[in-house]
């Protein structure tokens, strides 16, 4: 019997299991093997009506034996051959040269396995989902994927006609990874994964959790992605520190990348990342703000989650481009000295089953249990915090966007959530600690981690969180959770309770403006109007206010002016500044015809300004988190809804902020001050240009009549629903 026939024999189920789709190890079999004293070559090829092996200059060596009916082909090594192709004739007679995927050793080294067992490869997005590769003189692209529990992995797509027998990967059994380097495979090709589960059962198909690039729904194939950008803000990183810059002007325009401006001419469609780096940045520079902020621009499959239930984490989405693009814009950004903020979303994933979603027929990324896997509100599961594979996957997400994108921050959804295991549970919903409370210290563990990692990055973070927990805006090691900054939904939630009150009641609810400075310095807050407080029913901040139309625009921009005199960093939903009647809709550009208007071209023009002011008075901004810079002047004046205060910097400059939060004009209201001497007006909300009624001041000459325990004081016209900053004239 021939050294053919008997390595056929002795294969027999090896083979069947390869034409079946069910070999775990497909590199035992495939590829250049020892059979006795012989080098025997072999290979799955379904498709192919002969396969002949030809040495590197393509000469053929000789034809191989078909040793399966469903297209294993087998031949003897020929002698002193180092490097092989196959060339496969099909039945129509057509010819082509390929490379044996199965003659490449493993491209993951012992240190990437060692770090990703441990988790704590802060570079696993250059080792696993799809990178091009150089193996052996030999152009291609490597696959790797985490799926301990699965009996078979093969990579799929166009190069092999979306068969799963043809690309089965290799198993590195100690950690669950699998891999596969494909020669000719280059950037452009879609791909997804294909996982039988430990029972041999076929699962759906998986895009890849790490994939750079995913095609549009409603298809979901992941699409290998070689950048070629050049970076040309070499200056910005340069200045990028890890510091956390809590004494700068932080301005910040929350921006829905699908809803900021459409092409209605052109069937509505969005616009791009490199349309968007022009025509946005261009818009956010004119109007002063210092950071973009990005609703989740991660891959996602439904428009109408606003990019919060996220399956791609490594992918930015493809509806408005490519990755490069993508980095076009934030390189964009960066040239007009606009920083670049990105939700980011680590609390859940959806339940598409494309995703994460039971990866590998297990509970992978996800808990087993329920009671802590699910989130019932949301429709999506929880991340495993306890897993250190999945906090490696979060992590390495987090650093791709910092380090591939230039990502200057992020912020951080849904943060309590993460921190208490019966988040929105009711008794018996839930899994304590294991010291009987509701603390997820799995979660606590890693944003501490998170938060330790961006500032080595020299990256910012933001915490969207909603509770009391303590120190989230504090260093790890002085015991916090380590975000550089917290928005302060309390102030949030109280000042627009007040403002959308009758005038006449307001009096009655006086603590909803002033309770904020109780607990203003406890965190490093930042003060957002944000997406949530335009949607599901809660009206436009315009529509939140009462009267008429005129005192409906004078009550917004008071409102606004107070939330910049206010402690703490400043974030404004885009569209804001248009004072729009409508609520947000995330289908629709913003309403910029608005601007053909007067009073909604005043509130934006008041937005400008407010860019401006703020950041050239360090009073506004120096020391927004300590109390030595906000001092109130009254607090009390609940009978005439007026509120006085003081802004210092740390050279102990200051300026005085007063709103008027009636209708009435006040004329001659005095305010006690720190010192003698002139004042001039900074800034009236009444002003003509902003659509107000036009009381204002021109300099004030401070008087010694005491005031407010003060020895100076000045008289004021404080117009109505208006706030008023004023400040010495040096």
């Amino acid at each position: 019997m021939s050294t053919i026939a008997t390595d056929t024999r002795n294969n027999k189920d090896a083979y069947a299991a390869l034409v079946g789709g069910h070999h775990g190890d497909p590199f035992s079999v495939l590829g250049v093997h020892q059979a006795g004293g012989s080098r025997i070559i072999r290979t799955l090829q379904p498709h192919a009506e002969r396969v002949e092996i030809i040495d590197s200059q393509g000469t053929v060596l000789g034809e191989m034996d078909r040793v399966h009916p469903d297209g294993i082909f087998a031949a003897l090594m020929p002698p002193r051959l180092r490097h092989y192709r196959f060339r496969l004739t099909t039945t129509t007679g057509t010819s082509h040269d390929i490379e044996d995927p199965y003659r490449f050793p493993a491209t993951l080294g012992d240190l990437d396995l060692y770090l990703f067992g441990e988790g704590s490869d802060k570079q696993i997005y250059a080792k696993l989902g799809a990178q091009l590769r150089t193996v052996s003189g030999i152009s291609g692209t490597r696959f790797a994927v985490w799926a301990p529990n699965a009996s078979r992995v093969s990579v799929i797509g166009d190069f092999n006609d979306w068969d799963g027998r043809r690309h089965a990967m290799r198993l590195h059994p100690g950690n669950g990874l699998w891999e596969i380097f494909i020669p000719g495979v280059g950037s452009g090709e879609k791909y997804k994964f294909e996982l039988l589960d430990h029972d041999g059962h076929l699962l759906p198909l998986k895009n890849d959790p790490f994939g750079h690039y995913h095609e549009p729904p409603p298809g979901n194939a992941s699409i290998v992605f070689a950048s070629k950008y050049q970076w040309s803000d070499y200056q910005w990183m340069r200045r990028r520190t890890a510091s956390p810059e809590l004494d700068r002007p932080i301005s910040i325009y929350e921006v829905h990348l699908g809803s900021w401006r459409r092409r209605p001419e052109d069937g509505d469609r969005y616009l791009g990342y490199s349309e968007l780096a022009d025509e946005l940045v261009d818009y956010v520079a004119d109007m002063g703000f210092t950071h973009i902020e990005l609703l989740p621009v991660s891959e996602h499959p439904f428009d109408g989650s606003w990019g919060y239930q996220p399956i791609g984490m490594y992918a930015p989405t493809q509806r408005f481009g490519n990755p490069d693009d993508f980095r076009y814009f934030v390189d964009r950004c960066h040239a007009a000295g606009i920083g670049v903020i990105v939700d980011w979303v680590p609390a859940h994933f959806p339940r598409d089953e494309h995703g994460l979603r039971r990866f590998d027929g297990t509970a992978l990324y996800e808990h087993e249990d329920p009671r802590k896997g699910e989130h019932a509100d949301w429709g999506t599961l929880i991340f495993n915090f306890g897993r250190r594979e999945v906090i490696n996957y979060l992590i390495g997400s987090a650093l791709y966007w910092i380090d591939e994108f230039h990502v200057d921050a992020l912020r951080v959804d849904a943060v309590a959530s993460m921190l208490y295991l019966d988040y929105s549970r009711e008794d018996g919903e839930w899994v304590p600690n294991e010291f009987g409370g509701n603390e997820n210290l799995e979660a606590v563990a890693f944003l501490k981690r998170l938060n330790t990692e961006l500032h080595a990055h020299g990256a910012t973070s933001y915490a969207e969180e909603s509770t009391a927990w303590p120190g989230v805006s504090r260093p790890v090691d002085q015991g916090g959770l380590g975000f550089t900054f917290k928005w302060n939904m309390g102030w949030m939630n109280d000042t627009l309770s007040y403002i959308g009150e009758d005038p006449v009641h307001r009096k009655h609810h006086h603590d909803k403006m002033t309770f904020g400075l109780v607990y203003a310095f406890n965190e490093n807050f930042v003060l957002p109007l944000s997406h949530d407080e335009v949607v599901h029913g809660k009206r436009s901040l315009l529509g939140r206010m009462p009267g008429d139309e005129w005192q409906r625009f004078a009550n917004l921009r008071a409102y606004l002016a107070s939330m910049y005199a206010h402690p703490g960093k400043k974030l404004l939903f885009m569209g804001s500044e248009l004072a729009p009647y409508d609520e947000w809709s995330h289908d629709k550009s913003l309403d910029w015809h608005l601007l053909d208007f007067a009073p909604h071209r005043g509130v934006q023009s008041l937005v400008r300004d407010l860019n401006a002011l703020y950041q050239g008075t360090p009073a506004l901004y120096e020391i927004d988190f300590t109390d030595a810079g906000f001092e109130w002047i009254d607090w009390g004046d609940r009978d005439n809804s007026v509120f006085s205060w003081l802004r210092r910097d740390a050279s102990g400059n200051f300026v005085i902020c007063v709103s008027n939060m009636t209708p009435v004009v006040r004329h001659d209201f005095r305010i006690g001050v720190p010192e003698g001497g002139r004042y001039r007006e900074l800034l009236n909300t009444d002003d003509a240009r902003y659509g107000g009624s036009g009381v204002l001041n021109g300099d004030l000459e401070a008087s010694n009549t005491g005031m407010h325990g003060r020895e100076h004081s000045v008289v004021i016209a404080l117009p109505a629903l208006a706030t008023v900053v004023v400040g010495p004239v040096s």
